[in-house]
């Protein structure tokens, strides 16, 4: 076999390439490649829906990988035992209702099966603003940065990319609806931020809170806890599981309205 050293650069610009002309535009942007932001996108592209993940790390998992306190197990209850095992996991009932799962394998899982699905995933890029129109007002897409141009501090303007619906998954922060909420006072966001830890009360809460916040912009998994102001719930993540599936499910409905 025979190549250059041009070849492969050609490769990798020409294919990238393609993939960001194509993602400019399209249904759904998840962004946070955690738990509840990989299920969404993996449930929103079963309904038939375009979607594009971006997260700020060179890796999947949110808070997945490092477990409880770097123990590599984390717990799974009975109302998301379902969508576990519909990706494959292998779980261990240790107490009524409540599974243990391997960390590594709930993160490997989760990411096959949003890939699998066909939703695009793009690491090491970091949602920043987002795009709003005003009559009727609503978020109508994202900006996006290279992370590593952000940690260096350099000023370099981002490229937007357009959707239908926003779903911010970045966790306790709420990075994208602070955004929204700091910068577009119209859409009447308050951000009350997360309560210390109370899990049974917040696995339940999040799922029941998990939705639309504005036009365009929805909350999932840990974000839902910040708008909201709820508990924190720790290394127990069907609520994350459960959350993702609700957004996607409440995504199709107002998409397809």
């Amino acid at each position: 076999m025979a190549f250059s050293e041009k070849n492969i650069t050609r490769i990798i610009v020409k294919e990238a390439a393609k993939d960001w002309e194509k993602i400019s535009e399209t249904d759904v942007v998840v962004v946070g490649a955690g738990p509840a932001g990989l299920t969404a996108a993996h449930y929103l592209r079963d309904f038939g829906f375009d979607v594009v993940v971006f997260e700020r790390r060179l890796s999947f998992g949110g808070g997945i990988g490092g477990g409880g306190m770097l123990f590599h197990k984390i717990v799974i209850e009975e109302e998301a035992k379902e969508i576990a095992e519909e990706f494959g996991m292998k779980l261990e009932e240790v107490e009524s209702g409540l599974y243990a799962v391997d960390s590594a394998e709930f993160l490997a899982k989760l990411s096959y099966y949003a890939i699998e699905s066909g939703a695009k995933v793009i690491l090491g890029v970091t949602v920043d603003d987002v795009v709003f129109r005003p009559d009727p007002l609503r978020v109508s897409g994202v900006l996006v940065q290279w992370s590593a141009v952000q940690i260096s501090g350099l000023h370099v303007d981002p490229l937007m990319i357009e959707s239908k619906a926003v779903v911010d998954a970045t966790g306790h922060d709420a990075e994208v609806i602070s955004v929204a909420a700091r910068k577009i006072p119209e859409l009447d966001i308050f951000i009350h931020g997360e309560k210390s830890a109370y899990s049974e009360m917040s696995e339940k809460l999040v799922v029941e809170k998990t939705g639309k916040v504005a036009e365009g912009l929805y909350a999932a998994g840990m974000a839902v806890s910040a708008v909201h102001g709820l508990p924190r719930m720790g290394p127990i993540f069907g609520g994350m599981l459960l959350s993702g599936r609700k957004v996607a499910e409440q995504i199709m409905f107002d998409l397809k309205k």
